[in-house]
């Protein structure tokens, strides 16, 4: 006999059953196969950075015998958005994204959830406030850029011999390396008292930029003595900088970086940059192992973190050969 209680009954057994489909579908959304429609959407080619961490994500689907789908923003937001678009559209089963800016990819991201796509962030992380991790998007996997910031003052503080007066080349506008390395450094160099800041400006993480925005600072700053910059291709544009404003890089100005190419360790060890924090860019491994992880069903932490190595003169000769 049917009664309101038994329709009641076999309601709240469905929504419960419906409930346990959704969540273990939540917890294995990726099928385990044995090759797998990879997107990887890079955010642009123009420093050997990004060079090396495509051609380690490259190297790593080739290896396991994936398709990799492959595109190249060239520095747009917008057209990093229409590649994302583009994967959806092509049916791949993951996509990778390191995306240029916090917040213009979001609506990448979400398009990506709704067409039922994991996307694992490499690199560059979004806007926490707008799309989180284990909702949004599966993960993001790459540095602490707060602490990369705080362990060049930390170095700066006890390795600056009375120069105090720094200019700092800040990364692209908007994105994540940029605010978190602005926020380590700065916070921590305040900490340790009896610096100054004198001037704070993008070098939108470009060697020739990175220089032209040094020459411009370093006149209107003629007693700096320490040039910060977020990458290792504004530091060396600041390099070129300081040589044309008749000065010694290492000597009168130090010159402080974060990235750790080959070019940038060399000059450590050549005494034009004095300290380095890496930021590993050879993602491959560790992006397609949380990838597996995922399809497995475990649950994976919401921030997969790199271990970065740290570049001075006391070790950078030694270190030079395993450098990118």
């Amino acid at each position: 006999m049917i009664t309101r209680r038994n329709i009641l009954i076999t309601s709240a057994s469905a929504t419960a059953l419906a409930l346990i489909t959704t969540l273990a579908f939540a917890a294995t959304p990726l099928a385990k196969k044995d090759t797998y429609k990879v997107g990887f959407a890079q955010t642009e080619s123009n420093n050997p950075w990004r060079i090396a961490q495509t051609e380690s994500m490259k190297a790593e689907a080739a290896k396991l015998g994936y398709q990799l789908v492959y595109t190249d923003a060239a520095g747009s937001a917008a057209k990093q958005v229409a590649d994302v678009n583009s994967m959806i559209a092509q049916g791949v089963d993951v996509i990778f994204l390191a995306p240029r800016e916090e917040k213009p990819l979001i609506p990448a991201v979400m398009a990506a959830k709704k067409a039922g796509i994991p996307v694992f962030l490499l690199d560059r992380n979004v806007d926490q406030k707008l799309a989180k991790a284990g909702e949004d998007y599966v993960t993001f996997i790459g540095s602490d850029f707060v602490e990369e910031g705080r362990r060049v003052a930390e170095w700066l503080a006890k390795n600056a011999n009375g120069k105090s007066k720094i200019i700092e080349l800040e990364g692209t506008t908007g994105s994540s390396p940029a605010n978190d390395r602005k926020k380590g450094f700065d916070e921590a160099i305040k900490a340790a008292g009896g610096f100054e800041i004198v001037a704070s400006q993008t070098g939108d993480f470009a060697r020739d930029k990175g220089r032209q925005v040094a020459e411009s600072l370093l006149q209107a700053h003629p007693d700096a003595d320490v040039i910060y910059a977020h990458n290792d291709e504004m530091a060396i544009g600041a390099i070129s900088a300081i040589e044309a404003a008749g000065k010694v890089p290492g000597k009168d100005i130090l010159v402080l970086s974060i990235d750790g190419g080959k070019e940038a360790v060399q000059a450590v060890v050549d005494g034009t940059i004095a300290a380095v924090v890496e930021c590993n860019p050879r993602f491959g491994p560790k992006a397609f192992e949380t990838m597996a992880r995922y399809a497995k069903g475990e649950t994976i932490e919401p921030w997969v973190k790199n271990v970065d190595k740290f570049y001075d003169g006391t070790n950078a000769k030694e270190e030079l050969a395993g450098a990118y």
